[in-house]
């Protein structure tokens, strides 16, 4: 029963080791190299840093990324139904599965509908 597990034990020590091993080396090598005040400021495209650390955002921009999130996670959602509807409805009956998928798209399309008209991603306004 043990030397069942003694492969993972040499896989944990083994590991273990070569993360010990690198982060030895990285502090060895590390040491080579001095820090400056230039080295340490951040960069910005050439840039020299000024102002505040994290301007503000427009709320547009946060709600334009949700709406992004919220269609792409439909996509996630609508594929793996499009790979098994073919096998679905050789064995079944296609209304079920069909109706489901077009009750789940109605619904987001008036989520969509209902974006559009408050202008959400009216970027001019």
């Amino acid at each position: 029963m043990a030397q069942d597990y003694l492969p993972i034990l040499v896989q944990v020590v083994f590991a273990a080791g070569f993360a010990g091993f690198a982060l030895f080396l990285s502090v060895v090598i590390g040491r080579v190299g001095k820090r400056t005040p230039v080295k340490d400021t951040a960069y910005e495209c050439g840039m020299l840093p000024e102002g505040e650390a994290q301007p503000r955002f427009s709320v547009k921009f946060y709600l334009v990324a949700m709406l992004f999130i919220l269609f792409d996670i439909e996509i996630v959602f609508m594929y793996p139904w499009a790979v098994v509807y073919r096998d679905f409805i050789a064995k079944y009956d296609a209304l079920p599965i069909l109706g489901s998928m077009v009750g789940f798209v109605v619904i987001l399309l008036v989520g969509f509908v209902y974006a559009v008209k408050k202008g959400a991603l009216e970027w001019r306004r």
